[in-house]
């Protein structure tokens, strides 16, 4: 009894590829649709951002006596001051003093959403990124943080400075909306919404299709098959079958009737 229900849900699931691979038009018909909806959406609603960057190199020099000599300690103490440097970079007096220097029309906690900033590759260097509707706004306050931050960091940390390593430049290419990350995730949902309804019609699908079914479901035999002559294809055949006959007929009548005559 398990093999047999086995085997039938083996038959389901390559009737139900079949399906799927009959209707395949109407997927990728679909999957272009809902991706031309969402390039359309992308295009006309969602505002490109831009982002503009500057390094900054942190330097934590104790040793008065060399100042020329850095030690592996003052490599390690700052990439320590790394974490620091950014916590410092979005305090509300950093970015106020950004937010006057370049005559932004912005709060402080706006900007602060705006700014990013991380160590570059685990190293005394770490880069702050600005993001913003406008490249040549990303840039200004960008640079102009860079401007202010190393001031700030000598009055808060003792024995420390920032190098800019690089000031920033106006970028003209969007960071964001990705056209093609959103037009392949629109295409992706189409096409897996047509196969859904694929699916529901065929599970849901009640109606007998061919003899073949009733001969796999049932023990009883088909004493009839009522031929379907709606096609035209089928309207022929049947016609041609019935000729056939007919002619056949005709003829052992003729045969019948001189032998007889004989």
């Amino acid at each position: 009894m398990a093999q047999k229900e086995r085997d039938m849900i083996e038959i389901d699931l390559l009737k139900l590829v079949l399906v799927l691979w009959r209707k395949v038009w109407a997927i990728i018909l679909a999957a272009i649709v809902v991706g031309a909806i969402s390039f359309g959406v992308t295009y006309n609603f969602i505002t490109p951002k831009y982002q503009a960057s500057v390094k900054v190199y942190v330097n934590n020099s104790t040793n008065q006596v060399d100042t020329n000599s850095i030690t592996s300690a003052d490599i390690i103490a700052s990439k320590d001051l790394v974490d620091t440097y950014i916590v410092t970079l979005k305090t509300r007096t950093t970015l106020n003093q950004v937010i006057q220097a370049a005559g932004l029309d912005y709060t402080y906690e706006e900007l602060m959403e705006m700014i990013t900033a991380a160590s570059v590759n685990s190293t005394e260097v770490f880069e702050i990124t600005v993001t913003s509707e406008s490249a040549k706004e990303a840039a200004l306050i960008a640079n102009t943080i860079a401007d202010i931050f190393p001031t700030r960091i000598a009055e808060i940390v003792e024995n420390s400075s920032v190098r800019i390593v690089d000031y920033a430049i106006i970028n003209e290419t969007p960071v964001s909306p990705n056209y093609i990350k959103n037009i392949a995730v629109g295409a992706m949902v189409g096409a897996v919404f047509a196969m859904v309804l694929i699916f529901l019609q065929f599970i849901l699908d009640n109606k007998i299709h061919s003899e073949d079914y009733l001969i796999e479901n049932y023990k009883y035999p088909i004493l009839a098959v009522i031929p379907d002559l709606n096609t035209a294809s089928k309207q022929k055949y049947y016609k041609r079958k019935k000729n056939y006959y007919s002619n056949n007929a005709v003829a052992e009548k003729i045969d019948s009737t001189s032998g007889k005559a004989e």
